[in-house]
């Protein structure tokens, strides 16, 4: 049933905002007081879109409401009137959603959405943090959080003691010719919810000298390579990082990458001289990044040729350098 939008409050806002790619932690020690770190960058596509309304109660509509995703937006939006103590409620019409459980920050992608979108409708005036602490987004990444702020490549500076949402410490523009396959299993979902928090919990300790490693490549070389555009630079540094976290996460997930289809396209992909590429987050889904468009149409129909399991799936994107779109309307 849907919830009646209240007579005098017609005017919805409108959220499109977008995937990103964790492409790895630098700092699984934390020796130092502060551990996980983390490189991400904000995508063009998929996308979560959604409407959302005032009204009387808590209802959705559209491609997600007879699905887990629109059932967890209406509770995100009853947990959000419930903490901040308001008279009225919701409806939301979600229009498209990222895919869940496949690595591209889902989750807190769509949790933003409903919440910025509720502070809007309600003149709340709250921020992306407001929203992240509410909603338990942002735990160990602040990846997600600053893609939905400013898009682009984020660095976060990972959790110390007293640390409520992993800052962001640095921020660059991801080169506008660059271009990213996305390699999908969609026969697989990756590790999320208390099976996350337990395999954080029962994972080897990460060494001191690794992360000193994996933090001198992220400042030194992947950051620099952005700045001058140096594929080849970046893809060394990114591929670095998917080896050891990747490697360290094994026991979790079933070896450095969570789907073995997806593995096996990535090793291919580079006997085909492929220089940046690995899983995001927890995957399953992989991601290969290329110079230009040309070079990435080329691979994707190669892949496309080769690759023809049911479970597969390829999408050619690029990277966004703005934040989320909230509009009224």
């Amino acid at each position: 049933m849907t919830a009646e939008i209240l007579p005098n409050n017609r005017n919805g806002v409108h959220v499109i905002t977008t995937a990103r790619l964790h492409m790895g932690f630098f700092d699984l020690n934390g020796g130092l007081g502060r551990k996980f770190g983390s490189i991400g960058v904000s995508l063009s596509e998929p996308a979560t879109e959604l409407q959302a309304f005032k009204a009387d109660g808590f209802s959705v509509e559209g491609q997600a409401s007879a699905h887990q995703a629109g059932q967890r937006a209406l509770s995100m939006a009853k947990h959000l009137a419930t903490s901040l103590d308001l008279e009225g409620g919701v409806h939301l019409n979600i229009q498209q959603l990222i895919t869940e459980h496949a690595g591209l920050g889902s989750g807190t992608q769509l949790a933003l959405a409903v919440g910025l979108a509720m502070s809007q409708l309600y003149s709340l005036d709250l921020t992306i943090k407001d929203i992240a602490l509410m909603t338990q987004r942002g735990a160990r990444s602040g990846i997600g959080l600053g893609t939905f702020a400013a898009g682009g490549v984020i660095i976060d500076g990972g959790r110390a003691e007293k640390t409520e949402i992993p800052p962001v410490i640095a921020r660059a523009e991801f080169p506008e010719e660059w271009r990213i396959i996305l390699i999908y299993d969609h026969g697989l979902r990756g590790v999320h919810g208390n099976q996350e928090v337990e395999a954080f919990r029962s994972l080897p300790e990460f060494s001191a000298e690794s992360a000193a490693k994996l933090c001198r490549y992220v400042l030194m070389q992947a950051l620099p390579a952005l700045a001058e555009k140096d594929l080849h630079s970046f893809g060394l540094a990114i591929r670095e990082l998917q080896q050891r976290t990747g490697d360290h996460f094994a026991p979790a997930q079933g070896g450095r990458y969570a789907s073995k289809k997806v593995s096996q396209i990535l090793e291919w992909l580079e006997t085909q001289g492929v220089q940046c590429m690995g899983q995001s987050s927890w995957g399953p889904t992989g991601f290969a990044i290329f110079a230009d468009e040309l070079k990435a149409s080329q691979l994707l129909a190669d892949l496309q040729n080769r690759y023809t399991d049911s479970d597969l799936g390829f999408m050619l994107c690029k990277g966004r350098n703005e934040g989320a779109l909230v509009t009224s309307f």
